[in-house]
């Protein structure tokens, strides 16, 4: 399928590796359902349609890389993929969010994705029409005034209608010299007026039960089609390098077929549309417990049952059938298990794979290695002010330590602590960087407990705080 990379199930753990530490189980499970897809486009026509996708559900404690692995995983796929939290859907009937909009989401994703290789496919061409218009508009911006037409009279002398004005054209010689110019960038900071197309529609804001955001979105498109508010323009008076991203873009969007794109983007979610289930442990009624808002978590269930196992959804880009969708459910499961789960829905979820709890040796591992680790991150901003910092390795054992001392003492929320202690750590210099132009901080083990310890020793501090 055009778009979709393909990769290994080795350099798919690979590629992960390199932004998530440890969870090599979680890792391998999901290299293979992602590896099964492009398998599947391999078999014989006859039995693809009969090779569903195995879904896959995640076990553990918040904080430890199971919605990172998924999101990782699409962007790796340049697959459509959406994000959604079991907990804020309701039941059919109650005030909340629709199970079906999820497809709908995935949908939009695949259209966004779409699209925006369409228009890389076609940028070249775009470029080159956006600057012939930038070059006619900046050649013609200094002509000579044109004289005001002649009104013509009828033989009684009653004025005619008035033609419209002469419009300049500009010479193949000007319009060279001009297009010299442009590029060399001597004209950058010239300004030219343009017109771009107005966004904004009346908004109209649709308050009701289940499935009304559908008719809110579906209204304001209707809106945007009729004949008052499409095509709105309004004018502009930019500077020539704005101008042009604005008419590269305008005229890509001209070049991109839109009924192709949208048919590419439904088969792409048909065939490796990818979503994530986050939470669905909220959903999951507690053995023992009846009535009450259990009753509301098992009928969200059973509305996920159909679109889990493979049913057709109406969107407005026509129908979508969600066979093939891959599904990766994850909750922490502290209080219910994967077992209070609906049988039907359970079945549904054939490979389940636990996250282990992350200790001080991943959290060492966590700050150093990842390409985009948090001490790298926190490096880089502090040096847009002219700051250097180097975080020596003691001080980074001993942000491990504490990390897992405040997760002791209080939640466990895993990685998620590194980012409240590096913060508190950081504090400081990032409000004194603009005054540390051009110095370099060196922050050791000593400077770290100086910082943390008389946090982590207040206990009611340190709860707000860490």
């Amino acid at each position: 399928m055009s778009g979709v990379r393909t990769f290994t199930p080795r350099e798919i753990v690979g590629e992960l590796d390199r932004y998530i530490v440890g969870q090599h189980k979680a890792k391998k499970a999901v290299a293979i359902a992602l590896r099964n897809r492009w398998r599947r486009q391999q078999v014989s026509p006859d039995l693809r349609d009969e090779i569903a996708p195995k879904n896959i559900i995640m076990i553990g404690p918040t904080g430890v890389g199971k919605t990172e692995i998924a999101r990782r995983l699409a962007k790796l796929a340049n697959a459509p993929f959406v994000k959604v939290e079991a907990s804020k859907f309701t039941e059919v009937g109650y005030v909340g969010r629709d199970v079906e909009s999820m497809v709908r989401d995935l949908v939009e994703n695949a259209i966004q994705l779409v699209r925006v290789e369409e228009m890389e496919n076609v940028q070249a061409r775009a470029q080159e029409l956006a600057e012939e218009r930038l070059v006619r508009m900046l050649a013609s911006k200094d002509a000579p005034p044109q004289p005001p037409p002649q009104r013509p009279q009828g033989p009684f002398g009653a004025f005619l209608v008035t033609p419209p004005p002469q419009q300049y054209a500009p010479s193949e010689r000007e319009m060279n010299e001009v297009r010299a110019r442009l590029r060399a960038g001597e004209l950058d900071d010239e300004e030219v007026e343009i017109d771009v197309a107005d966004q904004g529609v009346p908004f109209m804001q649709i308050f009701g039960q289940h499935g009304m955001e559908e008719m809110e979105v579906n209204f304001r498109d209707m809106l945007s089609q009729l004949p008052g508010f499409k095509g709105r323009t309004k004018r502009r008076r930019v500077k020539v390098s704005e101008a042009r991203k604005a008419l590269e873009a305008e005229e890509a969007g001209k070049l991109v077929d839109m009924d192709r794109v949208q048919r590419e983007a439904v088969k792409r979610t048909e065939e490796a549309g990818i979503v994530f289930l986050d939470e669905i442990d909220k959903i999951a009624g507690r053995q023992g417990q009846t009535g009450g808002p259990d009753v509301s978590r098992e009928g969200v269930q059973r509305d996920l049952l159909p679109i889990v196992e493979g049913s057709t959804v109406s969107t407005k880009y026509g129908p979508v059938k969600t066979d093939h969708v891959l599904f990766v459910a994850a909750g922490a499961f502290h209080v219910s298990k994967v077992s209070d789960l609906i049988p039907e829905l359970q079945g549904r979820f054939p490979i389940r794979v636990e996250l282990e709890a992350l200790g001080k040796a991943d959290f060492v591992r966590i700050l150093t290695e990842p390409k985009n680790a948090l001490t790298k991150q926190y490096k880089a901003l502090l040096e847009t002010e002219g700051v250097k910092v180097e975080v020596t390795h003691d001080a980074i054992e001993a942000i491990a330590e504490y990390a897992q001392m405040a997760n002791e003492r209080a939640e466990n929320i895993g990685a998620r602590r590194l980012h409240t202690i590096l913060e508190a750590l950081f504090e400081d210099i990032s409000y004194r960087a603009p005054e540390l132009d051009g110095e370099s901080i060196e922050i050791d083990a000593e400077r770290v407990r100086t910082t943390l310890t008389p946090i982590l020793s207040n206990e009611d501090l340190s709860r707000y705080i860490l």
